[in-house]
């Protein structure tokens, strides 16, 4: 047996144990099919891929470039989840004393409480050096207990090494003898590095990329992605959207203290709903002189063939019932005198079944345009397509919005966004005002311009909110942004079902604590906590 945790008023030594220490992950738990229990849930289907064009004709002695075709990628939904490694990051330094620990505890009482059986849970922590809390355990009821005194242990200690408490990350993700199917990595941070140098070039700015293990950038052996928090509003917002970028992980901005609970949970909500692993979508090119000119996949990496005839696109991970949508830009030449109809590309996904771990595949209806011998007028776009490129679209502008407010250009980058909205009022989704993602859009620039034309408001709140939004846009994956006393308490796009239910769940806790709490006893929660979590243990 391990050694118990410490009691929680003692201090625990932050000093990173050699490499190869961490080899005492607990076993998986069996499959249920294997010890009696219950069969898992069928799956509601597969993956499904569809395909729409930009236009569904083209006059037959047209010829058109950056004709575009979309593909979308939707995972199931209501399916058997995968088991669950997660390894929380979490910093300890002096400025975290106080409510915002306290806060952090109920945090991850919280997310322990969301764990199964099946889990496993590590919990590293951070100052001045990093040390690993506790070994990477399966959340049983006895697991879940030491788990929650481990947390309520913590206490804060100067200094801030993220990179010390990533390296510790990445020890035990790598040194695990067993690995469930899913993992990830939750790094929270309420402060700048103390620690890493500052280059000799680019005006003396901090390499962020010394940040990140380098394990963790390679796609091809990454553990996990690493989902990044910035807590409140000192703290590096440029470095925890650098390794959330370079990982495939999200960046969400907590300046509200309060909501970093709910914010967990919107995480593991997605971490515990993984539904399609190694997702990878190829497009081939059907008509000889069909070419495919560009790949518009985010974050994702892609890949397009020399001869332009084929393209793939590396998605990844997709959570129950979460989409992926990718923009390919082909050449469609002039069609035969005869030729009605064009055949574009043939779209199909292969990809693992998080739960089993089998291989499948999924493939669309191909890509067709119709050739009319006079085509008389162009018809209206396709509204899905439309809806992409004014994505797109205003993802690059937040991108140079960025830029512009960095280089100390505020009005040039208000104005940016506020050119930007004005074209996503024009266009036809947004025009409509029925369209749920493109109003959200809508908001997301009001705000955001607001938050740039003015330094500090840029300073405090705007650098880490465009953060958040470049990284929610490039991964197609919810990250939040919780304000102060803005009275909004909502993610960006791309939220899922299951990542709602768990916010609910959330708030449902929180305000349950906040009736039982006594108000002249700050500190009462967590005592009768850890009074519970003693008697678990006895058990």
């Amino acid at each position: 047996m391990p050694p118990p945790p410490p009691p929680p008023d003692t201090k625990v030594p932050h000093v990173a144990p050699p490499a190869g220490m961490f080899q005492d992950d607990d076993p998986l738990e069996l499959p249920a099919a294997t010890t009696g229990g219950a069969t898992p849930p069928a799956t509601n289907g597969g993956l499904v891929v569809k395909t729409q064009c930009e236009f569904p004709s083209l006059g037959r002695n047209t010829s058109r470039d950056k004709f575009a075709v979309l593909v979308d990628a939707k995972a199931p939904a209501d399916v058997a989840r995968a088991p669950l490694d997660l390894v929380t990051v979490l910093d300890v330094s002096g400025s975290m004393k106080g409510q915002k620990l306290e806060l952090l505890k109920h945090a991850m009482w919280f997310v322990i409480d969301q764990l199964g059986p099946s889990d496993r849970l590590s919990v590293v922590t951070f100052s001045d050096a990093a040390s690993r809390l506790t070994r990477l355990a399966r959340m049983s009821p006895p697991g879940k207990a030491a788990a929650k005194l481990a947390v309520a242990s913590l206490v804060t200690v100067n200094g801030t090494n993220i990179a010390e408490g990533l390296r510790v990350g990445a020890q035990v993700l790598f040194a695990r003898r067993q690995r469930n199917a899913v993992s990830g990595v939750i790094l929270l941070s309420d402060g700048h590095d103390t620690v890493l140098p500052k280059t000799s070039t680019n005006g003396g700015a901090r390499n962020y990329a010394n940040l990140v293990p380098p394990s963790f950038v390679a796609a091809a052996s990454r553990p996990a992605p690493i989902h990044t928090f910035g807590f409140g509003s000192n703290h590096d917002a440029a470095a925890m959207h650098a390794v959330a970028a370079s990982t495939g992980g999200t960046f969400s901005f907590v300046q509200d203290q309060a909501a970093i609970q709910d914010s967990f949970a919107r995480c593991v909500g997605g971490l515990l709903s993984v539904t399609v692993q190694e997702a990878r979508i190829s497009v081939t090119c059907l008509h000889r002189g069909v070419r495919i000119q560009e790949v518009n996949s985010g974050s994702y990496a892609s890949h397009l063939a020399a001869d332009g005839r084929s393209a793939s696109i590396n998605a990844g991970e997709l959570y129950d019932d979460e989409g992926r949508r990718f923009l390919v830009l082909v050449y469609v030449p002039r069609a035969r005198a005869t030729e009605e109809t064009t055949r574009l590309v043939k779209v199909s996904c292969t990809y693992k079944v998080a739960a089993t771990g089998h291989a499948a595949t999924a493939a669309a209806p191909a890509a067709v345009v119709k050739r009319p011998l006079e085509l008389t007028h162009m018809p209206p776009p396709n509204i899905e397509v439309e809806r992409e490129r004014v994505r797109l679209a205003a993802t690059e502008d937040i991108a140079a919005a960025r830029a512009a407010a960095d280089g100390g250009q505020h009005a040039g980058a208000a104005r940016i966004l506020s050119s930007r909205l004005r074209e996503v009022e024009r266009s036809a989704p947004g025009a409509a005002g029925d369209d749920p993602a493109c109003e959200a859009l809508k908001e997301e620039l009001r705000d955001l311009s607001a938050r740039v034309g003015d330094r500090q408001e840029y300073q405090q709140t705007g650098r880490a909110c465009l953060l958040a939004g470049m990284s929610s846009h490039a991964q197609q994956r919810a990250s939040g942004v919780e304000l102060q006393g803005s009275g909004s308490k909502t993610a960006r796009a791309y939220l899922t079902p299951k990542m709602e239910e768990m916010v609910e769940l959330s708030r449902e806790s929180s305000s349950g604590r906040k009736r039982g709490s006594n108000s002249q006893e700050p500190d009462g929660a967590s005592s009768r906590v850890i009074k519970q979590i003693k008697v678990d243990l006895s058990d």
